[in-house]
């Protein structure tokens, strides 16, 4: 299944991608389930690694950096799953920041592939995942609303 949400900012790629850092993951987390950050990178071969708390479970999701670009048009990092909790068989989020040619902004695009360990569960989790990243526009409307100084 895929997902795309597209978010319109007011800061250039260039100063969005100097933003994306481990403290930023944290600030889109969603309050559920709790996120622990083990480890993060944005650089082909470095790994993203969480602790997923369920209350009565906690699951680690690692994923390895697999692409990485740069550019002042487009930038974009590539996490692939490498080890993911139960519910999920396959992962990969590409997180694309593209001019917008329309403003002095720029948007953020999640690209989100993923299956469950079934089609039925597939389209169960699709509007929960789906929920996820929709809580991150308005994060990030708020923290890329004008220009670092």
């Amino acid at each position: 299944m895929k997902i795309n949400i597209e978010t319109a900012v007011n800061q250039s790629v260039s100063e969005v991608w100097e933003q994306f850092d481990d403290k930023l993951l944290l600030k889109l987390s969603p309050p559920f389930p709790p996120v622990k950050l083990i480890s993060f990178g944005q650089k082909i071969g470095e790994k993203v690694t969480f602790e997923l708390n369920f209350f009565i479970i906690r699951q680690l999701w690692v994923s390895e950096i697999t692409d990485s670009y740069l550019s002042a048009e487009e930038s974009f990092f590539i996490d692939e799953g490498v080890q993911l909790p139960f519910f999920l068989k396959y992962w990969k989020h590409k997180h694309r920041i593209v001019r917008d040619n329309a403003t002095s902004g720029s948007k953020i695009i999640d690209e989100i592939e993923f299956r469950t360990p079934t089609i039925l569960t597939d389209y169960i989790f699709y509007p929960i995942l789906y929920l996820q990243f929709l809580y991150r526009k308005p994060i990030y409307q708020r923290i890329f609303k004008t220009p670092n100084p």
